[in-house]
């Protein structure tokens, strides 16, 4: 399977050290035999090369800034812009791991649709085009005979979608709720032990869970993002982020933490989403919920079905490898089926 990669931060490089580290174990365990054709950024330049690129060069010129350090070979061609990179490359799949924009999808959705009108299947890390375009995206797919994956798009790694499409798929899903921000959760973690927010906020900044600016993230934007992905492939619902009441964790004190534990409850930043609407806000848990034993950058979803009742599943919710694990199992699906419709 030759792939085409999108965006080459933190995800992108750990999905190509994953490719790299693991090229054996991947071939003699599933019979992939994945090669990197193609890499696009945004402002460190692109790589094309339809017989592969060499994955520890491209590590490395990641690590020295530009991707204009790898160096020549046959047939590389450098600078092409997405959808002519996705033409020349000969590649199978795009894989679209650049920056989320959940108010237009841009310019990850076009990349998306490039690949589809070239014949590509399509993986996601970003969130904006499953967010805002999830059914012309499937038609897409289906007209092209091709596959979407976006399992990355919700708890990384943590097969959070494939458990409401596929393990409970005998059930109706009447709600979901979830701890779906990895910073938000640490802070209160942190807070929770006695930190101030500001303290709390500024630790997980130094320790790379937050980012300079953290508003997406104490804000509550990505939690909503990944409640309107919810709501979308759970639900078929067409929710917007301005029909979800979305509340940040800014303006929670010492106090209101101090009475949360007092009442035997915890406080989580929260995204539930029904068949007929959602909300992502601060709420006070009692200690006997499964959320509320979430710690740290963990996070965790509890579907609440007819037949099984409430079914939770914890993971990791970010990360490096754990996307970039995402991303894989939707790739190793679309091996183990490619040739079905």
């Amino acid at each position: 399977m030759k792939l085409a990669l999108v965006g080459f931060g933190t995800v992108g490089q750990g999905l190509a050290e994953i490719l790299r580290d693991r090229a054996d174990e991947l071939r003699q365990r599933h019979g992939l035999d994945a090669r990197l054709v193609a890499v696009a950024t945004r402002r460190r330049g692109t790589l094309c090369c339809p017989a592969g690129l060499d994955l520890t060069a491209l590590l490395e010129a990641a690590a020295r800034g530009s991707l204009g350090h790898y160096p020549d070979a046959p047939g590389l061609v450098r600078d092409l812009d997405v959808p002519a990179l996705l033409r020349a490359s000969g590649a199978d799949a795009l894989v679209e791991a650049s920056p989320t924009d959940l108010t237009t999808g841009q310019p990850a959705l076009d990349h998306c649709r490039a690949a589809f009108d070239a014949g590509l299947h399509v993986v996601l890390a970003n969130k904006g085009p499953v967010a805002l375009a999830y059914d012309e995206l499937r038609a897409r797919a289906s007209q092209a005979r091709r596959r979407l994956g976006f399992e990355a798009t919700v708890m990384a790694g943590t097969p959070a979608l494939r458990l409401a499409l596929d393990a409970l798929a005998g059930c109706r899903v009447l709600a979901a709720r979830g701890v779906l921000n990895g910073t938000t959760n640490y802070i209160l973690t942190q807070m929770e032990a006695g930190l101030p927010y500001a303290d709390a906020l500024a630790q997980a900044q130094a320790l790379g869970y937050a980012e300079t600016d953290p508003t997406a993230d104490v804000d509550g934007w990505d939690a909503a993002g990944k409640a309107l992905i919810l709501a979308r492939v759970v639900f078929g619902s067409s929710l917007t982020l301005a029909d979800l009441r979305v509340e940040g964790i800014a303006g929670l004190t010492p106090a209101d933490i101090a009475a949360a534990r007092a009442a035997g409850e915890r406080w989580k930043l929260v995204a539930e989403i029904t068949p007929g609407g959602g909300r992502v806000g601060p709420l006070r848990l009692p200690l006997s919920d499964p959320l509320a034993g979430v710690a740290g950058t963990t996070n965790a979803v509890t579907y609440n079905t007819d037949l099984l009742g409430p079914v939770t599943l914890l993971g990791p919710g970010a990360g490096r490898l754990q996307t970039a694990c995402g991303l894989l199992a939707d790739l190793l699906e679309i091996h183990k089926n490619s040739d079905k419709p």
